[in-house]
């Protein structure tokens, strides 16, 4: 892609009878350890929950019988459910799953059932399924050569306490994805790990109506990623130790055009690993970002705790630092998906263009200790983190920035000389820093040497980004049919 910037210079399992929706059966208790008080395995290899508690058609396949495994999953039939017992399972192949709705395949938890597919000789996927109300539970997914799940153009999704995860730590050639649902809509994710993936712990894309809460991911290049995505709540999240935490972004080229996205009450802290993705867009996040905004609207970010993310803890960009070229960002009317109205998007009569940020909140957020070290590892591929070191000097980096990419009126001194045509509000994150950069004047001036003199860094409320409120109401309550 050409790049803007590269123009600088130089639950119990009783619930299986009920709907599978948001409401049914939490994890009220996932269990010990399937062993004795010696630490050997017990010997009920269905500890936690086999066919007896859920309606036929049920199978049970034993740990290490992948004969059997490989059979069931080849003679699916709808509303089946596959109860796999405790122990460690060694794959040579991804489990694909196929033609049956309603299918749900259960461990007896993270700790007990482990699903290991070091041994794949091609790259595929550990558990890659299609199909309407699909339910993954209570497993983990170890080493798969590309992504761990992927669930794709499916209606009904749910993800609950599933662990994935590489063994080996900062390696681009780990699986891409950890927990990959995608082109699908009304997609749950709970109580889920991911750590270690090469592009992302946990990704939402392509996708309407999300539900992710409460996971954890750590060690991965993104930690939660919610990509070209419309309706998401994602909250009481745990985004640490990864390159970058929670971002938030469109892509050009893609039909759904993200939107109503709500972040809140997550946990997105010491983001610091050195970017170690072998390619792709996420190759350009600096180490020690936060959260990033790009190519979205109607956005809102609150009440999250950022810490110790050393490039900043919120950027809100365009999409033309990814992509100068305003026509990649094109859509025409037939390929759309989705609901785009009500957001104003810059038009013809044939079609759209998604690469503006808009219509952006950010409000009482917690901040502390980032910005001390913005990564300026590789000017060529994380250009952004180049910047800041250069702009900024021995100064920190201000908690939330603004590109100002479109803006109508800039100036460093003078809150009168902005403009705000993008609806960017800070007005209720008086907790934190901000800065508006003028992003495309300033990587053009670099060789002049600007300091944070060069950049408007307004004190609180901001003005004139001093708004608290989206345009056009808030994020209607996020449900899943």
């Amino acid at each position: 892609m050409k790049r803007l910037l590269l123009a600088l210079p130089m639950t119990l399992v009783a619930c299986s009878s009920e709907p599978k929706d948001v409401g049914c059966c939490g994890p009220e208790d996932s269990g010990t350890p399937a062993t004795t008080d010696s630490g050997e395995p017990a010997s009920d290899p269905f500890p936690n929950t086999s066919c007896d508690d859920y309606a036929n058609p049920c199978v049970e396949v034993s740990a290490g019988d992948n004969e059997t495994l490989f059979e069931t999953v080849n003679l699916l039939e709808d509303g089946m459910t596959i109860v796999l017992d405790a122990g460690t399972w060694e794959l040579d192949n991804q489990v694909t799953l196929r033609g049956a709705s309603g299918v749900s395949v259960i461990g007896q938890g993270m700790d007990e059932t482990i699903l290991d597919f070091a041994l794949e000789e091609v790259q595929t996927n550990g558990i890659d399924a299609i199909g309407d109300d699909f339910m993954l539970q209570d497993l983990t997914v170890k080493d798969a050569k590309k992504d761990g799940v992927r669930v794709e153009d499916s209606d009904g999704v749910i993800m609950r306490r599933i662990r994935v995860t590489w063994t080996a730590l900062e390696s681009s050639e780990n699986g891409a994805y950890g927990l990959y649902p995608v082109k699908s809509s009304n997609v749950l994710v709970e109580d889920c790990e991911a750590f270690n993936a090469s592009d992302a712990g946990i990704y939402v894309g392509q996708t309407q109506h999300t539900i992710v809460r409460r996971n954890l991911a750590t060690g991965n290049v993104a930690g939660i990623e919610i990509e070209n995505t419309q309706y998401a709540d994602v909250y009481d999240n745990v985004a640490t130790g990864n390159t970058g935490g929670l971002l938030i972004f469109d892509l050009p080229g893609n039909p759904i055009i993200g939107r109503d996205i709500w972040i809140h009450d997550n946990v997105v802290t010491d983001n610091n690993v050195p970017n170690f993705a072998p390619g792709g867009t996420v190759s350009a996040i600096p180490a020690g970002t936060g959260t990033i905004v790009l190519a979205t609207r109607r956005i809102v970010i609150e009440d999250n705790e950022y810490a110790n993310n050393n490039s900043s803890d919120i950027a809100i960009f365009s999409g033309l630092v990814i992509e100068g070229n305003p026509a990649d960002w094109y859509l025409t009317n037939d390929e759309l998906v989705g609901d785009v109205s009500g957001l104003d998007l810059p038009a013809d009569d044939a079609g759209v263009f998604n690469y503006r940020t808009e219509n952006v909140v950010v409000s009482n957020n917690l901040h502390s200790g980032s910005g001390s070290a913005p990564d300026m590892s590789n000017l060529i591929d994380r250009e952004i983190g180049f910047l800041l070191g250069l702009v900024y000097g021995d100064e920190r980096v201000d908690d939330v920035l603004y590109d100002a990419i479109e803006e109508s009126a800039f100036s460093a001194t003078d809150a009168s000389g902005n403009s705000n045509d993008n609806h960017v509000c800070v007005g209720l994150n008086g907790a934190g820093s901000f800065a508006s950069l003028d992003l495309e004047t300033l990587a053009a001036s670099l060789e002049s040497n600007p300091g944070p003199e060069a950049l408007f860094r307004p004190p609180a409320p901001f003005t004139p980004f001093d708004c608290s409120e989206l345009d056009g109401g808030p994020i209607p309550a996020i449900s899943l049919d």
